[in-house]
């Protein structure tokens, strides 16, 4: 009796690199550097001046993100999706407000879940967890860099 192998279907996927330019316009976020970081769940936006508030019986948060060399000083105003112990750099678990917003990476959009962070000694202000490209179609090359290109903008119909 022999055994047949059983094939998988070829599946293509966008090869993204281990860092990439994204948008957030929802947040009037426009190429901004991210880093990939499958090690990480959940993404992460630096976030200054963080203040919780209620807006028609709704939780928001006003934030500033700082401007880099890579992108201008900018604050935002959105309702809060959840707040999670979520745990930093060192394994150490903290409190996060989360919120959710559109994401443009390359030709894909797609709406993530971002928690709010002290990012200011990072590289990058923003990290892409894995579950944020879970089930997208892309895969990481951690040898490269800005393979998807510039985020394409979403057009209406």
């Amino acid at each position: 009796m022999t055994r047949t192998k059983s094939v998988r279907p070829a599946v293509t996927a966008d090869i993204i690199g281990w860092r990439e330019i994204v948008s957030l316009p929802e947040l009037g976020v426009f190429d901004m550097r991210a880093k990939i970081d499958t090690g990480a769940r959940t993404s992460a936006l630096h976030a200054e001046e963080q203040e919780l508030f209620n807006r028609d019986g709704t939780r928001w948060v006003r934030f500033r993100v700082p401007a880099s060399r890579h992108h201008s000083d900018f604050r935002v105003e959105v309702p809060v999706l959840d707040e999670r112990d979520i745990k930093n750099t060192s394994g150490v678990p903290e409190s996060r407000v989360v919120i959710r917003t559109l994401l443009h990476l390359g030709t894909h959009h797609w709406h993530v879940d971002v928690s709010l962070a002290d990012r200011s000694n990072m590289g990058f202000d923003m990290i892409l967890g894995r579950t944020a490209i879970r089930r997208r179609n892309v895969l990481v090359n951690a040898g490269r860099s800005f393979l998807a290109g510039k985020p394409a903008p979403v057009t209406q119909h």
